[in-house]
């Protein structure tokens, strides 16, 4: 049979080809990570199956010993009955740096994704109410939150680790995970504040968070103290799954910051703060006014929120002087970047309004947490700030390091609007 009669055949079988039938149109299809067809500055597939690859070996076993950071986890799928357990890496040693987001700022997302890949996250069942009748397991768990050094795991799990690492802006990435059989730790060493708190059954969770925060304890580690109900009244400890506990603190601390710099001075310049990090630009501003707060991002195409638009995305969320009683449209963020604010401004014992511009460009390949948004807000808080007497000059500074016109920021942001439509004391004199 002729090529043609055999085609003709295939035809009256099947019907024409349609165009683009056999063209793959996924760019990550043609690209397989060497091209960079997707915009994309490094692939993040690659970076993710490389972390994969160099761990892998390491953790294919029923049995895993290591140093937990120390690191646990609490999820929230099935609640009120969840996933809990500590996080294992197949290294012994000092491992704290893999569970302490404060120590990421200028780390590259490479370093980042491999490091938190090897956190094995070992699990087992508890009701969130139930938990301090769950056992031995649940009793280890809970000690290792409270922990201040690295501790020895020996964990024996019912499967072998698998999974995909998750990646979430609202949490740090995790590694594949494996349910337990059974775990044994070597001695903890507690930090005494944290402990004091955890034997203190009559102090609410809210005023151990803040008290601990005022001496000194890092966020990271309250937000694990309060994801495994160390904190609170006896009768009212519940387990907290990770990501919830993340935002609680955020939220918890910045509004009691906030009942003290709203009794502050007024700052009398418009100040520009300005920070790069993750190839996400920042610029913060602080107004010469009462409290009021907005957080704006930009999305950029082929960005972790936002991989197969063709325009930027922006959104915001916002706050008055009487503060919001909706959970924030743009997620965790905004709490953790408005506790950050607080914090300088409580430093100086001064008020002001702030708007957060953030930029996310092509190489954010990844999203890696809402610690990201607060230790960057608070790296950029730490920078000398440009000054100005209007809003008008600071708006031109930003314009003049955004990619993003002025006039998109303005149309974006409702503090800076009511700003502008607002007339003031100051007009009438």
């Amino acid at each position: 049979m002729s090529y043609r009669v055999a085609d003709q055949a295939f035809k009256d079988l099947f019907g024409p080809l349609e165009a683009g039938e056999l063209t793959a149109t996924n760019p990550c299809v043609l690209c397989k990570g060497s091209k960079n067809l997707c915009g994309k500055e490094r692939c993040s597939l690659m970076v993710k199956y490389y972390a994969h690859q160099r761990t892998r070996p390491l953790i294919d076993s029923l049995e895993l010993s290591g140093s937990s950071p120390p690191g646990v986890f609490v999820g929230r799928y099935g609640y009120p009955k969840v996933d809990v357990g500590p996080l294992v890496p197949p290294d012994l040693g000092d491992t704290g740096f893999m569970d302490t987001p404060e120590e990421w700022v200028g780390r590259p997302i490479e370093d980042i994704v491999e490091f938190r890949f090897r956190l094995v996250r070992g699990k087992f069942k508890v009701s969130v109410k139930d938990f301090q009748n769950a056992g031995r397991m649940m009793d280890l768990t809970r000690d290792l939150a409270l922990s201040i050094n690295s501790v020895d795991v020996e964990a024996n799990f019912s499967k072998r680790p698998s999974g995909k690492i998750v990646l979430d802006d609202e949490i740090q990435p995790f590694g594949p995970s494996a349910a337990l059989k059974d775990f044994e730790i070597s001695n903890p060493k507690y930090d005494h504040k944290v402990e004091k708190a955890y034997y203190d059954t009559d102090l609410s969770a809210v005023e151990a968070v803040t008290s601990l925060y005022k001496q000194g304890v890092l966020i990271s580690k309250l937000q694990k103290a309060f994801s495994v109900g160390a904190f609170g009244i006896e009768r009212n400890r519940r387990l907290v799954p990770t990501r919830w506990s993340i935002t609680a603190v955020d939220d918890t601390l910045g509004k009691d910051l906030l009942k003290t710099t709203k009794t502050f001075p007024q700052i009398s310049e418009w100040r520009v703060y300005d920070w790069d990090q993750l190839d996400n630009r920042w610029s913060v501003l602080l107004m010469p006014t009462s409290w009021r707060y907005e957080l704006i991002e930009a999305w950029y195409p082929n960005t972790a929120w936002n991989p197969l638009g063709r325009q930027i995305e922006v959104i915001s969320s916002h706050e008055f002087y009487d503060g919001r009683r909706e959970y924030a449209e743009i997620g965790g963020c905004y709490y953790a970047a408005r506790l950050a604010v607080n914090e300088l401004l409580m430093r100086e014992r001064r008020t002001a309004g702030a708007v957060i511009f953030r930029e996310a460009h092509p190489g954010y390949i990844m999203p890696v947490g809402v610690w990201n948004v607060r230790e960057n807000v608070r790296r950029a808080l730490m920078q000398r700030p440009s000054n100005y007497n209007s809003l008008n000059e600071a708006m031109l500074h930003i314009g003049r390091r955004m990619d993003i016109p002025v006039r998109r920021w303005l149309s974006a942001s409702e503090v800076l609007k009511d700003y502008l439509r607002q007339r003031r004391i100051d007009d009438y004199s």
